[in-house]
């Protein structure tokens, strides 16, 4: 199975466009608040109609501008899970797994045998009888997922399921939902702010960054060299800087006021520099190389399991919020260095990351 998502939708003010593939995989739509993830899986599942462009789910066209083509919501066989599962609150585990076999793609004649064999897979035997307000959220999303999977859907949606649990439940359907999508022989489109979940979960990552989607990457790609400055923020990176190009391998991070030497060439337009945080390593003064940050120290602070240590540049005369980088010690390592005094940091060349904006 496959995907192509392909189309452009105005919404007031703001505006959504969208150009991505994807196959047997589970492809994560990762941005910030706001960013058009939602509005992406509510376009392919018909609930909203993008204004041109094309979407082709299975060989089937759902939504073709150019050929009049705009298949209804129940025509599409998309499973979309919302943040809310939303289940039918009047009718039992049962009854709303049971419309899927009675309406749609999902319709069967052997409605009893499905239920039960859909029951034992998402681990809901026994629920039969209990409404919503009388389960659990794990047990709501494992509903939800089943009404879904009894569908029989060309593709799977979800909008960020696990973003209402703590972490303990988080993690516990994290693992049932991992192994819910490896079995899964389609398209999954996974809707995420969290990069974590995006790391263990998925095979590659389209960034939607204010409305526009960028060139999708593997998990490794994304988080080994995030190409742009969005990219990166979304892939956990704190540590900025503006950027002059010196030439293909080096580059002065002029918020820092240092230059860099570089291990992969540099893009043409880039315009920022990135180093993520476990990247800086104190060194001793006699280590120093082009890759090295004399700095001061800022701030000690306790972290849960780490320290984390901010400092400023020696040379720089930014005012640039970028101008402060924060490094993580473990708690030990960091008890020897204190506020005022003068640190080093050395960065490997494979660990500078040139950005575009």
């Amino acid at each position: 199975m496959s995907a192509t998502v392909n189309f452009k939708k105005q919404l007031g003010s703001f505006s959504l466009e969208v150009d991505f593939e994807a196959g047997n995989e589970v492809l994560a739509l990762l941005g910030g608040s706001g960013c058009g993830k939602s509005m992406t899986l509510k376009c392919i599942a018909g609930i909203v109609t993008p204004d041109e462009g094309q979407i082709i789910v299975d060989g089937v066209t759902f939504f073709d501008s150019k050929k009049g083509i705009n298949l209804k919501p129940q025509q599409r066989r998309t499973g979309l899970l919302f943040q809310n599962y939303a289940l039918f609150p009047n009718m039992t585990t049962r009854q709303n797994i049971m419309t899927v076999f009675e309406h749609g793609a999902g319709r069967s004649a052997n409605k009893e045998e499905r239920y039960q064999e859909i029951a034992r897979r998402f681990f809901i035997t026994g629920l039969e009888d209990h409404y919503p307000s009388q389960l659990s959220g794990g047990q709501q999303q494992r509903v939800a997922l089943a009404r879904i999977m009894a569908s029989d859907p060309a593709v799977i949606m979800l909008d960020e399921p696990l973003s209402a649990l703590d972490s303990f439940l988080h993690w516990q359907l994290e693992l049932k939902l991992s192994r819910i999508l490896r079995e899964y022989s389609g398209t999954t489109l996974y809707v995420s702010h969290n990069r974590d979940e995006v790391y263990r979960l998925c095979d590659r990552v389209c960034v939607i960054n204010q409305g526009r989607s960028e060139p999708v990457k593997t998990v490794a790609e994304f988080f080994d060299a995030p190409p742009t400055l969005a990219a990166a923020i979304l892939s956990g990176c704190k540590n900025f800087s503006r950027i002059d190009i010196i030439d293909s391998l080096r580059l002065r991070a002029r918020d820092w006021n240092m230059t860099f030497a570089c291990a992969r060439p540099i893009p043409d337009g880039a315009r920022y520099v990135g180093v993520r945080a476990h990247y800086l390593i104190p060194v001793p003064e006699n280590e120093r190389d082009e890759n090295t940050i004399k700095a001061e120290i800022l701030e000690v602070r306790d972290d849960v399991f780490t320290a984390i240590i901010t400092v400023r540049p020696n040379e720089t005369e930014s005012e640039s919020n970028f101008a402060v980088i924060r490094i993580e010690l473990s708690k030990e390592l960091a008890e020897k260095y204190h506020a005022g005094e003068t640190i080093y940091l050395k960065v490997s060349p494979a660990d500078v990351m040139p950005l575009l904006a």
